[in-house]
């Protein structure tokens, strides 16, 4: 809904694809970004949620990519229903490669 909403609001198309589980050595943000995390925490007794937030939010590279990081302490409710009456006031159209994991939603005129 909120996708929607959003792709209503600036009259765009929005793409979305997703990686399949377990498929994540084929993600490039990871491979640049996990190393150096990692590197970060070598030899480091992870207590608290904050410490690793911080231990994430130092890490670097040489060539200046800098890692934000953002606790979020929700909690989130699994097997909550959609009403189909929502559903159908979304404009999705489900891609012939992998329909459950990419899509597209495109704008509507109000």
């Amino acid at each position: 809904m909120e996708l929607q909403k959003l792709s209503t609001d600036i009259k765009l198309k929005i793409n979305i694809c997703h990686y399949p589980a377990y498929s994540s050595k084929w993600n490039p943000i990871e491979h640049k970004v996990f190393p150096h995390i990692a590197h970060a925490m070598d030899e480091v007794i992870l207590r608290t949620h904050d410490q690793v937030r911080k231990l994430i939010e130092n890490t670097k590279t040489k060539t200046g990519l800098r890692v934000t990081a953002n606790i979020i302490d929700t909690v989130y409710h699994i097997g909550i229903k959609t009403a189909k009456k929502l559903l159908d006031n979304i404009n999705i159209k489900y891609d012939e490669v992998i329909p459950g994991l990419n899509y597209s939603i495109s704008h509507k005129d109000t």
